[in-house]
């Protein structure tokens, strides 16, 4: 009974040993088949792949070299600004340096009647009158005494220079109205000299009103004489003076008045019957146009449009400074990306 049994089993583990040694070269064959089969899945795509990383890294070769010549515009760009923000500072300080002459003209009808002050030393005035529209009478007696018709004041004060000799000065209201060419003319007469040339001094000053007004009219002529030019006018002639008013305006605020003047001679021809030995003096004073002239130092440097100008290149050079950042960046980026997808690709084909 045991024998038939244990045959029995023998014969069924013989089989399964057989089917198990039959089994390996089956599942040999199964995974041959697979790396065939995977084998020819993976060609294809390795194929295909050859091209697109070709067409990839051109296309990401001409984004960082387009990248790069933007990059190195905007650092032109940049050196520009900076350059363009030194001019502009170097300009600015040398206008502040050296400000610009202005020349303005302001018309009027009536001028602030000017103070005229002769120092005739042993001359006398014989007449002074006020003229219009540049008629001037015939001399009736000439080197008589005539009409004094003009606001004199005669003032003795210590000259200014020296401050030991006494001047003596004949101050005369001068001519007003310069729309009908208002003018004074006044004659002296010198007796005798002992000089060979003979000649009065004059000065002009701004105001022969503030002169009327001044408490000190002494000091007030001391500061004149130390301001003011003086000039002279010969005798045997009539000197016509034509006067313009110059207004310059100082750094400090201070307002300073100067006269131009003008002057034509004419000989006096002297119809008197007798021999003389003294001397007449004429002149005439009158404005020469009715516009006064005020010169001042403009500085043409505007700091308001130099801020605004400078905040502009500023501006621009950050943002030009920001885009170049980001640029930098964008480009280790694609280049990262580009080694990224080149190491996968490598991966899959091996």
């Amino acid at each position: 009974m045991l024998r038939p049994e244990l045959s029995a089993s023998y014969t069924e583990l013989s089989e399964d040993v057989e089917q198990v040694s039959e089994n390996p070269t089956d599942e040999r064959e199964g995974e041959m088949g697979v790396d065939e089969d995977t084998s020819s899945a993976i060609l294809p795509d390795s194929e295909l792949g050859t091209s697109a990383p070709s067409l990839r890294f051109s296309k990401t070769c001409l984004k960082n070299v387009f990248s790069v010549i933007l990059l190195f515009i905007y650092l032109l760009l940049m050196a520009v600004a900076v350059f363009l923000v030194y001019q502009t500072i170097s300009d600015f300080r040398e206008k502040l340096k050296h400000p610009v002459m202005s020349v303005s003209y302001k018309e009027v009808s009536l001028y602030d009647a000017p103070g005229i002050a002769f120092y005739p030393g042993k001359a006398r005035l014989l007449s002074c009158k006020h003229h219009y529209y540049d008629h001037i009478l015939p001399l009736i007696n000439p080197g008589q005494p005539g009409d004094i018709e003009c606001t004199t004041q005669r003032i003795n004060y210590t000259d200014p220079f020296t401050n030991q000799t006494m001047k003596y000065a004949l101050v005369v209201q001068g001519p007003r109205d310069v729309k009908k060419k208002e003018l004074v003319f006044l004659q002296f007469h010198l007796n005798g000299t002992d000089q060979d040339f003979s000649a009065i001094d004059y000065l002009l000053f701004s105001s022969f009103q503030e002169f009327i007004n001044s408490p000190e009219k002494a000091e007030f002529m001391k500061d004149c004489e130390s301001s003011y030019s003086s000039w002279k006018f010969s005798g045997g002639f009539r000197t016509w003076v034509k006067m313009s008013l110059v207004k310059t305006k100082e750094e400090d605020g201070r307002e300073t008045v100067e006269f131009k003047q003008e002057t034509s001679v004419v000989n006096y021809i002297d119809r008197r019957t007798k021999l003389r030995s003294d001397q007449l003096f004429f002149v005439v004073f009158e404005w020469k146009d009715p516009f006064i002239q005020t010169v001042q130092d403009i500085i043409t440097a505007n700091p308001w449009n130099t801020i605004a100008l400078l905040c502009g290149i500023f501006l621009a050079l950050f943002k030009a400074a920001d885009f170049a950042k980001l640029s930098v960046k964008w480009m280790i980026k694609i280049r990262k990306r580009h080694l990224k997808r080149r190491s996968q690709v490598m991966n899959h084909i091996s």
